[in-house]
């Protein structure tokens, strides 16, 4: 099966081929991007189209790259003992199985998503070379190994908060999701709103792309905030005229809380504004 993208999901020629790529080679497809240029949309997208189950693992500045695998719960244990429960004669009733220990025993080909890895400790990734690679674990307190049923297809996530190590680098496919250009976002749009009037498109684009050119923008609005901004004129019908009308450098969007979200810009844009409008006096 090849993946073309789905109704939901518009995907380039290019992340066509990458994620292809990785299913052929069976290696893990590395996605970087900006944040909102929708790389986790794309595994739900992936296993849908494939017609397999998702698996998610979200990754958070203190995760550990065991709680993939596998946490023994001695704590339980203990407690139970005391109490004198008879589970504790089965070490197995404490070990609580992790995304990849799911993955690797699902009898159906399914999706795995590590989301996010880059928020994880720099050893993180290194720390999941060998199943990542070999597709296989022990367990060390019942002495069994844990192998692929069916080698899962991996999807990891990046928003290059920072560097990760060469060697999970060259174990991985890579692409980066480049910004969609105006075609590609058009496109994009349809997909979330099939019947929104064109003019509206075309001015809110307009103005969408003359604000990420914006050079002193702390944070450029995203693919996902443009939807929501769309969402949010269709709600107030903002006439198409309005939006003709604008100019970041001279005057603030209307709902601009959906595209901008730090103060630092919220002010810079103001001040961009007022000096516009004291110049053309």
């Amino acid at each position: 099966m090849k993946f073309t993208g789905t109704e939901r999901y518009v995907a380039t020629d290019d992340l066509q081929m990458a994620v292809n790529a990785a299913v052929t080679l069976q290696r893990p497809l590395l996605i970087k991007g900006e944040p909102g240029t929708g790389k986790t949309l794309l595994a739900e997208e992936v296993a849908r189209a494939l017609d397999m189950p998702l698996l998610r693992w979200h990754i958070k500045s203190t995760t550990k790259a065991q709680q993939g695998l596998y946490e023994y719960d001695a704590v339980s244990r203990l407690r139970d003992s005391q109490l004198g429960d008879a589970r504790v004669h089965d070490i197995r009733n404490y070990i609580r199985k992790g995304m990849l220990w799911q993955a690797f025993e699902s009898e159906q080909k399914s999706v795995l998503l590590i989301d996010e890895i880059d928020k994880a400790d720099i050893e993180f990734p290194n720390d999941l070379l060998t199943e990542l690679d070999k597709m296989e674990f022990d367990v060390y307190e019942t002495g069994e190994r844990v192998q692929a049923q069916q080698r899962p297809v991996v999807i990891i996530t990046s928003n290059n908060e920072k560097e990760l190590p060469d060697a999970f680098l060259r174990r991985c496919f890579f692409h980066y999701i480049a910004f969609p250009d105006r075609d590609t976002m058009q496109k994009i749009v349809a997909v979330h709103f099939p019947e929104i009037e064109r003019r509206l498109v075309h001015e809110a684009l307009e103005v969408f792309f003359q604000l990420r050119e914006v050079s002193q923008l702390k944070k450029k609005p995203s693919t996902s905030e443009l939807i929501d901004w769309l969402k949010l004129l269709l709600a107030d019908r903002i006439d198409p005229d309005v939006l003709a009308q604008q100019d970041p450098s001279s005057a603030m969007p209307p709902l601009y809380g959906a595209l901008l979200k730090n103060e630092q810009d919220v002010h810079m844009l103001q001040r961009l504004a007022f000096l516009a409008r004291r110049g053309s006096r």
